[in-house]
């Protein structure tokens, strides 16, 4: 199946024009409400030049990694500029509730948000790893997104900027914390990913034909178990307190010492045979990790 080039919505304007609404009340930032809304665009994809923070109910056929979510209430989801949001194959559904926030970069120009947001990684994860809130949550994040509709409808005056840039920053650090709790909450699912990441990295370290190819790569090891490289550092950060280089550098200094300890294969061998091009980047490594070299942890088996 070929994908169509994406759509490209280069302003606020735009997205109320293509959605039948009224000009909105300020260019470079703005909500809608999405009951009701019809979209009767033929767009299967679409790309925005702005930041779009969306939260959506009557989204029960979504799946949340390689199973339903399991809080019924709000679903909340972050685009950064550029990235691709493609249409569900049953398309909107009739009972969709919620808001989207646009949120153009001209607008945090010369603020100290501005290079803040770019930190958010929640920004950069995929569609399916989007936050689900409890009612509580899902009670704060409308109250600040209400206050900040209310504050660009009133009328503007040299304070609005900075009312609606302070909400918007206890808006992300709230969906930072309610992040963090889900990683906590969801703890079956978390370990299901581990376990798979175990088996990936296993099954890699053990396959000759793949370790020709070198060491694995984070965009490989994300691409392989189908979630964001960003989702899967915050994930492993919190579980396991490591980012996924470190994981995968562990996971090859546990493979390295099986084969230091019970084989008489050279370090030059073992360098090799874990994918590395140089012994001497797998012995830097390995006395990084170990404080020791090869050489040095072999012969206390000796």
């Amino acid at each position: 199946m070929v994908m169509k080039t994406p759509y490209r919505i280069r302003s606020i304007t735009e997205v109320h024009r293509l959605m039948g609404l009224p000009k909105p009340q300020h260019p470079l930032i703005g909500v809608i409400d999405l009951q009701g809304l019809k979209d009767e665009r033929d767009i299967e994809a679409v790309t925005f030049d702005f930041y779009v923070v969306s939260l959506k109910r009557g989204c029960d056929k979504l799946l949340y990694g390689q199973q339903k979510y399991d809080f019924d209430e709000g679903l909340m989801a972050f685009m950064a500029p550029g990235q691709v949001l493609r249409g569900e194959p049953n398309g909107v559904p009739e009972q969709l509730e919620g808001w989207m926030l646009f949120i153009h970069p001209d607008f945090l120009w010369n603020t100290t948000l501005a290079k803040k947001i770019r930190h958010y990684e929640y920004f950069h994860y995929a569609a399916n790893e989007a936050l689900f809130l409890s009612d509580k949550e899902e009670t704060i994040i409308n109250g600040i997104v209400d206050l900040i509709k209310n504050e660009y409808h009133a009328n503007i005056d040299k304070f609005s900027q900075d009312v609606i840039i302070a909400q918007l920053e206890l808006l992300f650090t709230y969906a930072q914390r309610f992040y963090e709790r889900q990683f906590i909450t969801r703890k079956i699912s978390g370990s299901q990913l581990l376990n798979r990441l175990e088996d990936l990295l296993t099954n890699y370290f053990d396959n000759e034909a793949l370790l020709a190819k070198g060491l694995p790569s984070v965009q490989y090891i994300a691409s392989q178990l189908n979630i964001s490289i960003k989702y899967l550092g915050s994930l492993l950060k919190q579980v396991t307190g490591q980012t996924t280089q470190q994981h995968i550098h562990a996971k090859l200094i546990e493979k390295a010492k099986v084969k230091l300890s019970t084989t008489e294969l050279s370090v030059s061998e073992i360098a090799y045979s874990l994918g590395f091009e140089h012994s001497q980047s797998f012995s830097k490594l390995f006395k990084r990790k170990t404080r020791q070299s090869p050489l040095e942890f072999r012969q206390a088996f000796h």
